[in-house]
This record gives structure tokens, sequence and C-alpha cells, in this order.
């Protein structure tokens, strides 16, 4: 099942820098390996924002609330989910 995911991260300010800095590298880590495997196949950045749109490519709702809830940053973050469907005029779906 694909899935589209806005991800707003808002750390607080007076966040220590150093555990700041590791949860940032822990996250940035376990991105990465859900991208190499396949799990999360397209993130963008949104100019001027700390966020992003993302797509997971995941089995179903329970595999992506279980990948989502593992990001290490997921307690500073506002998460928005879409389903996504097949559109009957996509060219490349045929």
């Amino acid at each position: 099942m694909l899935f589209h995911v806005r991800m707003d991260v808002n750390i607080p300010h007076d966040l220590d820098p150093d555990t700041r800095a590791e949860t940032v590298a822990r996250e940035k880590a376990y991105s990465q390996d859900l991208q190499r495997s396949g799990k999360w196949p397209h993130i963008w950045r949104i100019v001027g924002e700390y966020s992003n749109f993302s797509v997971f490519d995941v089995a179903d709702n329970d595999e992506l609330h279980s990948i989502l809830s593992g990001l290490p940053l997921f307690a500073y973050m506002d998460i928005s989910v879409t389903p996504l469907a097949t559109h009957p005029s996509d060219i490349a779906a045929g």
C-alpha cells in the first residue's frame, strides 16, 4: 500500500544540543535504512520549513504506524497520512 505522509518537525528550542544532534543522527540513519529497503521510496523537503512530504510503500496501516512511531523524532512531529490509490488516467500504471 502506498501512503503520502507529511511530517512537520518541531524540536523544542531548549532541547540539549547534544541530545538534539544524537537524535537527528539516529533519525537520518533510520530513514536511510528504510529508503534502502524500499519502504520509503520518496522523500522531499518542503522549502522554507522543517518538514517533508514522503511516500511509503508498506504492507498495511499497522506497518506504517510501526515505522512512523519508530522514528527517533516522532515525539517532536506532527504527522498527516493520506492513503493513495492508482489513478485510472495514470499511463505508467497501465
